[in-house]
């Protein structure tokens, strides 16, 4: 990771303005600092005291209307010794969101996540907290449930 703007958008007073997306995020607190994955999400952020790495993404395409679980397997990919912990459908922005709890390793280390994605209008989000298993996940939480609380789509006609 690499410290910059996001790498297919902008954000600006919590509205993030992409290509395909825009929407608004709740407040990220003090200590997250904003990284670049190389086109891999349109924002991102790393708390070094936390180790934690939180992220949301968004693609827009008709055919991506599929079920929320088909969408979090293939999140998965990549995750080995995978086991959920809790897997729940939460409102979110007037629809249904699926937030997955699991721990798994990735390229051998093992990592507990936090995964949230949400269908809404022809587009696919999806949110994710990544830390070490235990205390950093338990420390991280509550910065990433205010950072998910506050997501609403912004339409191209508001």
């Amino acid at each position: 990771m690499a410290t910059g703007c996001a790498t297919t958008g902008k954000l600006q007073n919590g509205v993030y303005t992409g290509a395909e997306a825009s929407y608004r995020i709740g407040a990220v607190s003090p200590g997250w600092q904003r990284v670049s994955v190389s086109g891999q999400n349109d924002l991102a952020w790393h708390n070094s005291s936390k180790e934690a790495v939180m992220h949301v993404d968004s693609r827009c395409d008709p055919s991506l209307d599929i079920p929320l679980t088909a969408l979090r397997a293939h999140l998965m990919i990549g995750f080995t010794k995978r086991d959920v912990i809790s897997e729940e459908t939460i409102p979110m922005d007037g629809r249904e969101a699926l937030r997955t709890h699991f721990t798994a390793t990735l390229d051998g280390v093992p990592r507990e996540i936090l995964m949230q994605i949400l269908k809404k209008d022809d587009c696919v989000y999806d949110f994710a907290l990544i830390t070490p298993p235990g205390s950093p996940f338990e420390e991280a939480l509550g910065d990433f449930d205010a950072f998910v609380d506050g997501f609403h789509t912004i339409s191209e006609k508001s």
